[in-house]
């Protein structure tokens, strides 16, 4: 069972990642970009995620993963319930997020920082 603790600090040290508070909420992001962000109670993580393969995501496992609200449908965005996510799942959903907002050089650097993903 993920929680917020397993990838807060990661948020932080992701190269040109930042965290603030919008409205109570924890985001995580690069310039302006959010690329993860979390729900007031804790509960449910929200990511970056390709727009055409979130449907494939959501059916392999509705229980852990959801598809974002209609107004967020235009947007690269999906929903898991923290609690269905192993912490190692879930820093290797915020590391994937990550390399969408991020220049490939700083995804590819991360990578031969980290050759066995995020710990």
């Amino acid at each position: 069972m993920a929680t917020i603790d397993d990838v807060r600090a990661l948020g932080a040290e992701l190269e040109r990642s930042y965290h603030v508070y919008v409205r109570g909420r924890l985001k995580f992001r690069v310039g302006q970009m959010v690329y993860v962000a979390f729900s007031l109670d804790e509960t449910v993580m929200e990511f970056a995620f390709p727009k055409e393969e979130r449907a494939a995501l959501v059916s392999g496992d509705p229980r852990k993963f959801q598809m974002p609200s209609e107004s967020d449908l235009r947007f690269n965005w999906v929903h898991a319930d923290l609690a269905s996510l192993e912490p190692t799942e879930a820093r290797e959903l915020v590391v994937d997020a990550w390399r969408m907002v991020v220049p490939q050089k700083l995804s590819r650097a991360y990578d031969l920082a980290h050759p066995r993903g995020p710990q």
